[in-house]
């Protein structure tokens, strides 16, 4: 795939349209597309006008590269992104992030909709990404592509540990309460059975999603710094039961991906304040 095409027709698009080439972009998930609204000055391209994107087909998911101010700060925020489940190659999947570098973007922020799979987690929870759990089939499977990146990078510290800090701070002086905890992330698009719910746990993840870190893998391989976070938007269908229904009787929860969009739009606001004073330098 042409990277550097892509490339240079968003930093034509930027040129003409007097905005500076971000140094940091944000990928959206689902019902989280908000966060975009809140950019100044939007230059707002749909990605089926950007060479070589795809068409983000995923409930809540926009489908539009919006660049412009946040908090000051030029970036690039993704609203919407594209998932291995929507039949797309993981190179497809994680193509944004590579053409992002190519524009000299050195610092990632991704955010998602996840399941909670720790019983202390709550609906509407915000959750900061400490490590992950890959599931799925790993981005940088096949030749690698040295101008990104080494054969085998190091994943040590994938999360950025100074980002991770800096948004505890920030946090607090909002009156924000952050989860801190492990992603899994498998290919879907089924939601998780209560089996599979319990091994996430058992294996060491707190929530669990389909998407974000074949992005955050490429990421790394690019040297980004990365920052993530998920907004707990539905709970393991085995982490208990709705108690009482309509009929008296004890229910298992159901996911339903109407509803998660639904919890993710409340928890988009207090997501799109921490997110705007993660990016300015002096907050």
């Amino acid at each position: 795939m042409d990277y550097k095409e892509s490339a240079d027709f968003l930093r034509r698009k930027i040129e003409q349209s007097a905005q500076r080439v971000p140094r940091t972009a944000i990928i959206l998930g689902s019902g989280l597309g908000k966060l975009a609204e809140q950019i100044e000055k939007p230059l707002v391209i749909p990605y089926g006008e950007i060479p070589h994107f795809k068409t983000s087909t995923a409930v809540g998911h926009k489908g539009n590269l919006i660049v412009g101010l946040l908090g000051g700060e030029p970036v690039a925020a993704m609203q919407g992104r594209f998932h291995y489940y929507e039949g797309y190659t993981m190179e497809e999947v994680t193509y944004p992030v590579r053409v992002f570098s190519e524009l000299g973007i050195g610092r990632l922020l991704v955010s998602n909709a996840a399941g909670a799979v720790n019983a202390d987690y709550q609906v509407g929870d915000l959750m900061v990404i400490t490590d992950h759990i890959n599931l799925m089939p790993n981005p940088l499977i096949g030749p690698n592509k040295e101008e990104f990146g080494p054969r085998f990078p190091d994943m040590t510290e994938t999360y950025s540990r100074r980002l991770r800090q800096k948004a505890d701070t920030i946090a607090a002086e909002m009156g924000i309460t952050l989860r801190h905890g492990v992603y899994v992330a498998g290919t879907g698009p089924t939601y998780e059975t209560p089996a599979e719910y319990r091994m996430y746990h058992i294996i060491g993840g707190d929530a669990c999603g389909m998407s974000t870190v074949p992005e955050v893998i490429v990421a790394r391989h690019c040297g980004m710094e990365v920052f993530g976070m998920s907004v707990i938007t539905n709970q393991s269908n085995d982490l208990g039961v709705v108690a009482g229904g309509t009929d008296g009787n004890d229910h298992l929860v159901v996911n339903d991906e109407n509803d998660v969009v639904l919890q993710a739009d409340r928890a988009a606001d207090r997501m799109t304040g921490l997110f705007t004073r993660l990016i300015t330098p002096n907050a």
